[in-house]
């Protein structure tokens, strides 16, 4: 029975180097070779058994758990727990000492952004411990599957998840939350990193997680073989946006807590690159020649743009604009 509640950078040398025998690693176009989660570890300069969780105090009552992996938001009081996202199992011991030092270790809620492993897999833990698993309702779907998920350079399979690690409770399109004094929103806007994203905005708290919509580490993964899309995720960031305001704390699936102001950022230079790159489209240009022409180049210092990232990141827009 589930707990009721009382009154949740890739080093690209490791991931072009990281062993794989024959027969777990294939390499069908147009993707990279498929590697296992340990694999993925190195490539990704994760070290589950070394990583440390970090914590920073958002405000009174809202934190956020930074380690391997998507970003915990942590939302304790009265009411519970309730946190955003659950990273792997292998680091939930550690993940669940930081959040007894801010309020307990028991998660009565887990909110999924969005299906990906790196954002999902701790849901393996919690859902045996009685954690309500919440998600919207593609998320689930997807997680009763197995997918490839399509980085560019290299490729994941992840396997469809077990009963207990599903999500208990889907939306459509919203969804609230009353719990520890505040009224949390989950809002999703149609296909953007994935088919299934969700934003988490803690009203009272004035402060939002969008998950990997949104990235603060660097460009953008867009899941474009699983019905990720460039101007879908233009679109939810933008509609995120202008439901928040100047003072809100924004945080990313990836990298440090920031502001509305880096959001709108964020949207200004996607749109721009989209822009670029479907006009080379329109004029007959395969992938090729558009990384060739170095449509992110000014950008590239400001969004941690190493090539084969970048390369990967063109790939994935290309991906989306010419998805039939």
């Amino acid at each position: 029975m589930k707990r009721a509640i009382s009154a949740l950078g890739i080093s690209i040398g490791l991931a072009m180097s990281a062993p794989a025998s024959s027969h777990d690693v294939k390499t069908p176009p147009p993707h990279g070779p498929i590697m296992t989660l340990e694999q993925i570890e190195k490539a990704f300069g994760w070290d589950f058994d070394k990583t440390e969780i970090k914590t920073e105090k958002v405000v009174d009552g809202l934190y956020v758990l930074f380690g391997a992996g998507g970003n915990i938001a942590v939302s304790v009081g009265e009411d519970g727990t309730l946190i955003v996202d659950d990273q792997f199992p292998q680091l939930m011991p550690k993940i669940k000492a930081a959040l007894k030092d801010i309020g307990s270790e028991n998660v009565d809620f887990v909110i999924n952004t969005h299906w990906h492993f790196d954002h999902a897999d701790g849901n393996l833990t919690l859902g045996k411990e009685g954690t309500w698993i919440v998600s919207q309702a593609n998320s689930r779907a997807k997680m009763l599957k197995d997918h490839i998920i399509n980085l560019g350079f290299v490729a994941y399979e992840q396997k469809a998840y077990p009963a207990h690690a599903v999500s208990d409770i889907t939306f459509d399109t919203t969804m609230q939350f009353h719990i520890n004094g505040e009224k949390i929103d989950l809002l999703h806007f149609g296909p953007a990193h994935t088919t299934g994203d969700t934003a988490i905005i803690f009203r009272g708290k004035n402060a939002v997680h969008l998950g990997d919509v949104f990235n603060n580490s660097g460009y953008p993964f867009i899941d474009a073989d699983n019905g990720g899309d460039i101007a879908g995720m233009i679109a939810f960031c933008q509609a995120v946006h202008d439901t928040i305001n100047d003072d809100t704390k924004v945080i990313p699936g990836h990298g440090a807590v920031t502001t509305r102001a880096k959001l709108a950022r964020y949207i200004e230079v996607l749109t721009t690159i989209q822009n670029r790159v479907q006009a080379m489209i329109d004029d007959g240009k395969d992938l090729d020649a558009i990384v060739a022409a170095k449509p992110t180049a000014e950008f590239d210092k400001e969004f941690y743009g190493a090539e084969v990232t970048t390369t990967a990141f063109l790939g994935r827009v290309y991906a989306s604009l010419t998805a039939k």
